[in-house]
């Protein structure tokens, strides 16, 4: 495991040690974080597996409960490794940890990605990759027997998501993992034949092949349509990525009630870019079709997207933030084929060697309207995502290991992605009214979620109020559907309809993680609001966010905790 300077106590000495164990456990963590020495390897899914894991959690919870904190770090460390240990544990006793899965997060997706995470500028590195994509097969099939073992007690997904995750095998297994093999031989400056890069590639399509056709025939006619949760089952996911307690009716009215405000100024936008338009998708059409909003081909894209992180690092260091240098980098690279519909952030390594990276998946598409993507990559790198998670991964002298690696919430982590959107309004980021209504699709989009995920996932009525959804007509007091959360999507959040799609079939697969944004967003602005009532003339808005993200990640209820005692300094 990657070495590490003398722990400044037992709990942080403790936070080392299971981070290391838990990357020997599931080596697709390890290379996430950047322990090279597993490399070669990839994790296990199987049952056994899972109550190896499962023993660990739970040992783990034991012994950082026994220790005393003996500062305030420590005890910030101790809480929030007790909350995230709870939280899995509860999670693996149930078995969510594995009957929950889609398209957007499996063992299938989790295996390919790791490929792009590792090191590929040498002949070394071309053989760890080569070990690694012999162990595919095995890692799938260890899949393959703990679904096997799920059937009887049917803890399964719903057939929706296992026949998605077997289209996505089917498009790794025409050739993701060969095109992937060929261009590390490139790179690394080795024969991909002679090698063996190429055999090994060429077995881990062919095993993603199998595994579709398994899921497709065998499993999928041995599960269910139903693709609800129920309340029980979302109670335990929404604490998971929140960190607090659900409120079922108080957060389904404010999700409504925020949908309604973002929608009224989208119309008020409406009225400048497209006076004739009568529908808020007309007006996106109008957006889309405009060649001055155009961007045309990927590399033009990242380069477009790379060129406008940059600008936003150096409008932002010194201004509202203070940029470590070691971090004002942020990569862009294209996702793999196959993936989900959404961008996304990989944070960097712990060496900071492989630097944070957004990943932008083209589906295919080669003309791109850029309205849609300055407040989506405000989310992704910054202020968003790359500069808190980047930031914590430097802050090894006040963050445990767990903490920085392993403390993750999707609450506080996606609430102040969302919330950094909503800063760079405030900074005046979007100039442009399009790039306005850009930035506001994508807070409905949020808002949406709230509303579709609560209601698809606990079979709840539409709003009385919600009136017509495209050829669907007047939904309004209708039990969700998904096809009414897809026309949601498409009418009010402006959002393609695959793309649409896309999403409602994360949800599904996902319970409650689509909540977390807006939840966290809710968070972090009441928690500034009440510093700035408390503090007065002496709240300063720059030395609020470096307090805040000096904390760590961490759930809804101890953020408000920490915050509260914050003295403005």
């Amino acid at each position: 495991m990657a070495e590490v300077e003398v722990a400044r106590s037992a709990i942080f000495a403790y936070a080392d040690q299971y981070v290391n164990e838990r990357a020997v456990l599931d080596p697709i963590f390890g290379t996430e974080i950047g322990a090279h020495e597993v490399d070669h390897l990839l994790t296990d899914f199987s049952s056994g597996q899972a109550h190896r894991n499962l023993a660990h959690t739970q040992a783990a919870l034991d012994h950082i409960i026994g220790l005393e904190p003996g500062d305030d770090l420590d005890r910030v460390a101790r809480a929030v490794m007790i909350e995230r240990l709870e939280s899995q544990l509860e999670l693996e006793r149930s078995g969510e940890d594995r009957r929950t899965w889609g398209v957007i997060h499996s063992p299938l997706s989790s295996v390919r990605q790791a490929f792009e995470l590792m090191d590929a500028t040498s002949a070394q590195h071309a053989e760890v990759i080569r070990l690694r994509l012999i162990q595919v097969r095995v890692s799938l099939k260890s899949w393959q027997s703990g679904l096997y073992d799920a059937v009887p007690g049917s803890m399964l997904p719903s057939r929706r998501h296992i026949l998605g995750v077997a289209q996505q095998a089917r498009t790794y297994a025409q050739g993701a993992y060969s095109s992937f093999a060929r261009e590390v031989a490139q790179s690394t400056g080795v024969e991909f034949e002679g090698t063996g890069l190429s055999a090994a590639a060429a077995d881990a399509d062919g095993a993603c092949g199998e595994l579709a056709e398994w899921l497709a025939t065998t499993l999928a006619p041995l599960t269910h349509d139903d693709d609800r949760c129920g309340l029980e089952r979302y109670k335990r996911w929404y604490r998971y990525w929140n960190g607090c307690d659900l409120d079922v009716e108080d957060l389904y009215a404010w999700g409504w009630q925020d949908l309604q405000r973002i929608k009224n100024r989208m119309w008020e936008l409406a009225g400048l870019l497209a006076p004739d338009a009568t529908t808020l998708m007309a007006v996106a059409e109008v957006l889309d079709h405009d060649d001055a909003r155009a961007i045309n081909g990927a590399d033009a894209l990242l380069e477009k997207l790379d060129t406008f992180t940059k600008a936003t690092v150096d409008l932002l260091d010194g201004a509202q933030f203070d940029i470590d240098p070691r971090i004002r980098r942020c990569d862009v690279r294209l996702a793999p084929q196959g993936s989900a519909a959404a961008p996304y952030y990989i944070g960097p390594s712990e060496d900071l060697t492989r630097p944070g990276t957004t990943w932008f998946p083209t589906l295919g598409e080669t003309r791109f309207s850029w309205w849609r993507y300055p407040s989506m990559w405000y989310h992704e790198a910054v202020p968003g995502h790359h500069l808190q998670v980047a930031t914590v991964t430097l802050l090894s002298d006040r963050l445990s290991r767990f903490h920085r690696l392993d403390g993750w919430t999707s609450g506080y982590g996606e609430g102040w992605a969302l919330y950094a959107e909503r800063l760079m309004d405030e900074l005046g980021g979007y100039s442009d009214p399009g790039d306005e209504l850009g930035h506001l699709s994508a807070q409905a989009l949020r808002a949406a979620r709230i509303v579709v995920d609560l209601g698809l996932h606990m079979g709840l009525s539409a709003p009385d109020d919600l009136g017509e959804l495209g050829e669907l007509g007047d939904c309004s007091g209708q039990t969700w559907t998904a096809e009414m959360a897809v026309a949601l999507l498409e009418g009010w959040a402006l959002e393609p309809h695959d793309f649409a799609a896309s999403e409602v079939d994360r949800y599904l697969s996902m319970p409650a993680q689509a909540t977390s944004y807006k939840v966290g967003e809710r968070v972090w602005l009441e928690i500034r609001e009440a510093a700035h009532q408390r503090l007065g003339g002496q709240f300063d808005l720059k030395k609020f966010h470096a307090h805040s993200l000096k904390l760590g990640p961490m759930g809804s209820d101890p953020l408000r905790v920490e915050m509260a005692t914050w003295d403005g300094d």
